[in-house]
């Protein structure tokens, strides 16, 4: 099933998206499930099944789309987690996955602005698979960690370059407003056969700038659950985005950045399109 978070006449809402529409099972439930994220939280995928039958159904192409889950408590990133990345940007093998945060208020929807902040002409484009986390826990094992996902989304983790090189500590350039596009919908994991065949390809303008399988990760993704969930409880609806591969802007000779006009698409094979584009922070 697809499940997306949108906006219609004013208000906010949930459905399920089949084909070129969207049913409005949020508008049913309101008064049990407040959103996605708490649909996820109490696995209430029967009930919003139950109520498809009676829901108004939208074409997509009236509703605004928002970010699957509007405001996770985390939204883990996992850096330098494709050996083509890895080895593009000089970084050392290690033996743990290299985990940095992101705040919610980054996230953005399919359709939306990616915001080229005053500060910076360096905006990088960063498509990933991003893991949607179901039933919570500490302490998942990596046998049992593909159990706590809740479904698959199209990232795109978008990065202010010369202010996530300022320090070892790539937070800044990491955390400015409408910079993590997410979306358009959530897939669910019955949907993807064979996760490890799933390619991440990112285009600028039409043009290929990145392009690799999920099976070309260092750290797959149950041990970066696993390792997550070590330090940290993960709940439902957190947010973890699991690496890019190699061709990033900043890596290209001249540099590529991502300016206003650029259109930038995240295709994951099986999971959907994101599609934004790119103008100045106001």
């Amino acid at each position: 099933m697809k499940y997306a978070s949108f906006e219609a006449a004013g208000l906010s809402s949930w459905g399920l998206v089949e084909g070129e529409d969207i049913v409005d099972v949020g508008e049913i439930l309101r008064d049990h499930v407040a959103d996605l994220k708490d649909l996820i939280a109490q696995e209430a995928y029967g009930q919003a099944l139950r109520a498809r039958a009676s829901a108004a159904r939208r074409p997509l192409s009236t509703v605004t789309l928002r970010p699957v889950v509007s405001k996770p408590a985390k939204i883990f990133c996992v850096g330098h987690n494709y050996e083509t990345h890895r080895q593009e940007t000089g970084r050392a093998m290690v033996g743990h996955p290299s985990i940095f945060l992101r705040f919610a208020d980054t996230l953005t929807a399919h359709g939306a602005p990616i915001l080229r902040p005053k500060e910076s002409a360096s905006l990088d484009y960063e498509g990933e698979l991003a893991v949607i986390i179901g039933q919570g826990g500490r302490r998942i094992s990596e046998a049992d960690a593909l159990r706590h996902v809740a479904g698959f989304t199209c990232a795109n983790d978008a990065s202010v370059r010369d202010w996530q090189w300022h320090t070892q500590q790539f937070t800044p350039g990491k955390n400015f407003p409408g910079t993590a596009p997410l979306g358009p919908w959530m897939i669910t994991p019955d949907e993807i056969a064979d996760l490890q065949a799933v390619t991440v390809t990112t285009s600028l303008n039409g043009e290929v700038m990145q392009h690799a399988s999920v099976a070309d990760m260092i750290f797959p993704i149950p041990v970066i659950i696993a390792y997550l969930s070590t330090f940290t409880s993960l709940s439902p609806g957190d947010v973890i985005l699991t690496g890019t591969p190699g061709g990033v802007g900043a890596k290209r000779k001249p540099p590529v950045w991502m300016k206003p006009g650029d259109i930038v698409e995240v295709g994951i094979a099986g999971v959907g399109r994101l599609v934004n584009f790119v103008c100045d922070e106001a």
